[in-house]
């Protein structure tokens, strides 16, 4: 089966194909090699987004995937470490490869440091271009997300069948843990809020508010917009455990987003989540997060077949009525129809009327799987860290003083 674009294909002729990406089901996809030489394995998602590649290649989230970018033109406005979203910078942290129809340019921003071809090498990320994305889009739609194997190396030469063999002996990801792998390894504040045209990230000034944000792979620029809505943030790893986080007299719990299985991550999160919710501290969490707090209230998570990935994607919330434009990166799914009578759906996707949000009655526990963050819309989900922020201020205002935080 062949995958090659048509237009770069007839655009380089004369070049000889230097990558490929081989299928668990045997498809052979050839093209040209971008970024790092070399081989990596994963499950093979599509992204829509049609910019903030550099955010996506660097969103912990991917971890163990290979991103196939439905948008032509990746790389156009270059790379700078503004926009890099791990806190974690271990190349091995994220993703694992990315799929590209055109060649990348040079380029041609006022913001670029470097050109996106040499910042894929620097991160070990390999890639190939001149694959006709838009059909293996319709494969992973049609067939799910499989695992695969990139290579990329300047002679060509590839063993297809030990490619193939490897590709087949990939992992699953249902079942797979990987929070561990992006996590912080230590606690640390974070004081840096967004980023503001021609002046560049503002620094923290008297937060009203303490939270602590448990690191399944989280993303800089949820911590900036906890830190611009008034929170003192303290990251943990995704390991602390329930004492840990409640001995730091926090008005508030975030569960971030992050990679992998949430059922396999749910092993040490649970119980810890359980513990929080029961102590009554605000709680919001934020895709894996969201998962993780639908399995600690007596839900379920279910593998989606191809997952949700880009910045297009509307959602109804029913506690206004609106309907927001969203970010989203997930594989898993929480089931609402395991969900228990005492919490209650906020949010659903209105392209397939998927699961997107819940809350906890009577409790200020609240998440969503979408990422309010990432400014698709641009700012229509805000609202959810404000929201978060009240929850805070009217537990405080409802207890008596205690020891300065």
């Amino acid at each position: 089966m062949s995958l090659i674009d048509p237009a770069s294909s007839a655009a380089w002729a004369e070049r000889p194909y230097t990558a490929a990406i081989v299928l668990a089901n045997g498809t052979v996809i050839q093209g040209y090699g971008v970024g790092a030489e070399g081989q990596a394995e994963g499950e093979v998602c599509f992204n829509t987004a049609i910019s903030g590649y550099q955010e996506i290649l660097t969103d912990p989230s991917y971890a163990g995937q290979i991103i196939t970018f439905t948008f032509p033109h990746i790389g156009n406005v270059g790379t700078n470490p503004d926009d890099i979203e791990t806190t974690n910078l271990a190349a091995s942290s994220g993703v694992r490869g990315c799929v590209l129809q055109a060649g990348i340019t040079t380029p041609s921003n006022y913001r670029a440091r470097q050109g996106l071809d040499h910042w894929l090498r620097a991160r070990g990320i390999v890639g190939i271009s001149g694959v006709d994305t838009r059909a293996l889009t319709i494969l992973i739609r049609e067939a799910g997300m499989p695992n695969a194997v990139i290579a990329h190396h300047p002679n060509g030469l590839f063993d297809f069948d030990a490619l193939k063999a490897k590709a087949s002996a990939c992992p699953s990801m249902e079942g797979a843990e990987l929070a561990r792998a992006v996590t912080t390894t230590q606690s640390y504040p974070w004081s840096e809020q967004g980023w503001v045209w021609d002046e560049g990230f503002a620094q923290q000034e008297n937060p009203q508010f303490h939270v602590v944000a448990v690191d399944y792979g989280i993303k800089r620029n949820i911590l900036r917009c906890l830190a611009s809505a008034g929170c003192r943030v303290t990251v943990v790893p995704a390991y602390a455990t329930a004492q840990e986080i409640l001995d730091r007299n926090p008005d508030g719990v975030f569960l971030s987003n992050g990679p992998g299985d949430p059922a396999a991550t749910g092993e040490y999160a649970l119980p810890v989540i359980r513990e929080v919710v029961g102590a009554g501290v605000p709680l919001f969490g934020i895709c894996l997060g969201h998962q993780l707090l639908g399995l600690a209230l007596g839900g379920r998570t279910i593998k989606m077949p191809h997952g949700h990935h880009g910045s297009n994607h509307p959602v109804m919330d029913y506690t206004t009525g609106k309907v927001e434009i969203t970010s989203m990166n997930h594989g898993f799914a929480v089931d609402r129809a395991s969900l228990p009578s005492d919490v209650e759906e906020t949010h659903v996707s209105l392209f397939d009327g998927s699961n997107c949000g819940i809350r906890l009655r009577g409790r200020p526990v609240f998440s969503v799987q979408y990422h309010p963050e990432a400014s698709p819309g641009p700012q229509d989900s805000h609202y959810l860290f404000r929201r978060f922020v009240e929850m805070m201020r009217a537990r405080t205002a409802s207890q008596p003083p205690v020891n300065a935080r």
